[in-house]
């Protein structure tokens, strides 16, 4: 299971880069994050990280938890993680930047084989979260990410440009 949230943000790569690599404050940007906390860190700004966020479904919210091991690569740039507890272990996540005309383009992709369940696993990731949980709080975060990235380099609020949503199928890992 994949899937790709992208776009182009009206801002420096430095500037959405730092954002999004502090994920601790990801909360006071962004409404569906419950909380961040390092449970330990590593000298490259990663570390072991708990993040707990909502999947809004109308006017109910669907508390979901996820334990990862953080890494952070200045020069590449992209902030990885790799779940190591909650339903999504052995998850692989990469944002990563790249600076294009008008700002940065920034990827967000999740690869997943799914949950270790009997039968329904595959089905699960592929049918379900992948598409209803991953993404629906992937281009949330993604998108508050951007604005907060725009407001901080003085772009106009909503001037970002989606450039690819959500690929819901993607290939297996």
């Amino acid at each position: 299971m994949e899937t790709l949230d992208e776009r182009v943000v009206r801002a420096p790569l430095r500037t959405i880069f730092a954002l999004v690599r502090d994920v601790e404050r990801w909360p006071a940007h962004l409404a569906h994050y419950r909380w961040v906390r390092f449970r330990d860190r590593a000298p490259d700004g990663g570390g072991i990280v708990e993040m707990a966020a909502w999947r809004p479904f109308g006017l109910v919210r669907w508390p979901t938890w996820w334990l990862s091991e953080m890494a952070v690569s200045e020069t590449r740039p992209a902030v990885r993680f790799r779940h190591i507890g909650g339903i999504t272990t052995a998850m692989d996540v990469e944002w990563s930047f790249e600076e294009v005309a008008g700002g940065t383009h920034v990827r967000l992709l999740h690869v997943w084989d799914g949950p270790r369940w009997p039968l329904i696993g595959v089905f699960a990731a592929t049918a379900v979260i992948g598409p209803v949980f991953i993404h629906g709080i992937a281009s949330r975060t993604l998108a508050g990410l951007a604005a907060a990235a725009e407001r901080v380099a003085g772009g106009a609020p909503g001037g970002h440009h989606p450039v690819a949503v959500h690929s819901p199928g993607g290939s297996s890992s």
